[in-house]
């Protein structure tokens, strides 16, 4: 299995991205050599999808089925796009608060913690529907891992698209999230862009 092994930060600084997206509060005291360069269109359309890539863990080719995916369904393909990642089982319990980074959620959910509808998913890539009900499993509530994940995460903000019960472990997805809802810096357009040259 393909593993990105790129320092995180160093990662960040390259792509003009806040870590703190990513669920990291480490701040990078380095400046990027290339941060005052004149970047050309397709430079610009490439950073874009790296950052999206980068920031939901999606590899080329899985992320290249989204954008094909969401070029087939109704509406604009760049919503389409963000809102079938913000929508992946590993990011959104990321976004529940059950995960400090996605990595993390991603790891949960590879372990066989999750429930998904009273049904166990280890599929990180898995995509929830509106109504869908996540959990973590019974036996697996009362562990010290998970204490620690919400003294972390305890006063992050959960978004408006989720009900969240962090007592419990447990979460429902209320619908689907809009693109103003997703706070991710990515511009989707110039993704778009890239892909349909």
């Amino acid at each position: 299995m393909a593993v990105d092994r790129v320092p995180v930060l160093k990662r960040c600084r390259s792509l003009g991205l806040d870590p703190i997206y990513l669920g990291i509060d480490k701040k990078s005291n380095r400046e990027s050599k290339r941060a005052n360069k004149k970047m050309s269109e397709y430079g610009t359309q490439l950073r874009e999808k790296q950052k999206a890539k980068f920031i939901y863990g999606v590899l080329e080719k899985p992320f290249r089925n989204y954008y094909e995916k969401a070029a087939r369904m109704k509406g604009q393909t760049g919503e389409n796009l963000m809102i079938m990642l913000e929508t992946r089982l590993d990011n959104v319990l990321f976004r529940m608060g059950i995960g400090r980074t996605r990595k993390e959620s991603r790891q949960i959910v590879d372990h066989r913690h999750v429930l998904v509808n009273g049904k166990c998913v280890n599929i990180p890539s898995y995509l929830v529907k509106a109504g869908d009900v996540i959990e973590i499993k019974e036996k697996f509530k009362s562990a010290q891992r998970y204490k620690d994940i919400l003294e972390v995460t305890g006063g992050r903000m959960v978004p408006a698209w989720l009900e969240v019960d962090q007592e419990a472990l447990k979460g429902t997805v209320k619908e689907l999230p809009t693109r103003d809802e997703i706070d991710v810096p990515v511009n989707e357009m110039l993704i778009v862009e890239l892909y349909s040259k």
